[in-house]
């Protein structure tokens, strides 16, 4: 029987291994998720005086936004896209369907009012993100939105 001896890494190879997975560069990441999704090359970036950033890209019939409020853990990234404008017709029903569709196919995303306007949105915080977590939260928001916009609006949008 062969037998071999496994090393162990060093502590100092450890604690590189550690930075580098966990210093990941949400912009850049942000920027080329932005990137495989954005038609027209309609992506936009505005950068606030706080440290934050916004980004505005058309994906289908939809726009959406991509918010980092700050780069440290506890800062947080928020996407959203508006599906449908309020008033709208048949209120209740509206919000009868939107509710199930929560619970049923939204997945991180939720459907929510912001000033007056239906939107999908979803928000998380930056600590542990991974790439693919940022692309899976703008992909959903996108894909979501596109998906229901035009049916949101054609039943319930105001005449």
């Amino acid at each position: 029987m062969t037998s071999h001896q496994e090393t162990l890494p060093s502590n100092e190879s450890v604690n590189q291994l550690i930075a580098e997975t966990t210093s990941i560069n949400h912009l850049e990441v942000i920027e080329n998720v932005i990137d495989s999704l954005e038609q027209d090359d309609s992506a936009m970036v505005s950068h606030t005086p706080e440290g934050g950033y916004l980004w505005k890209f058309k994906y289908g019939s939809v726009q959406v936004f991509v918010q980092l409020n700050g780069t440290s853990d506890e800062d947080t990234i928020t996407v959203w896209s508006a599906v449908l404008n309020l008033p709208a017709k048949d209120e209740p029903k509206l919000m009868r369907y939107l509710l199930e569709l929560n619970c049923s196919s939204t997945f991180e995303a939720r459907f929510g009012i912001i000033e007056n306007r239906v939107v999908v949105i979803s928000t998380r915080t930056l600590a542990e993100l991974s790439p693919g977590e940022v692309s899976r939260l703008i992909t959903i928001v996108a894909t979501i939105a596109d998906n229901n916009d035009e049916a949101l609006q054609s039943e319930f949008g105001a005449t």
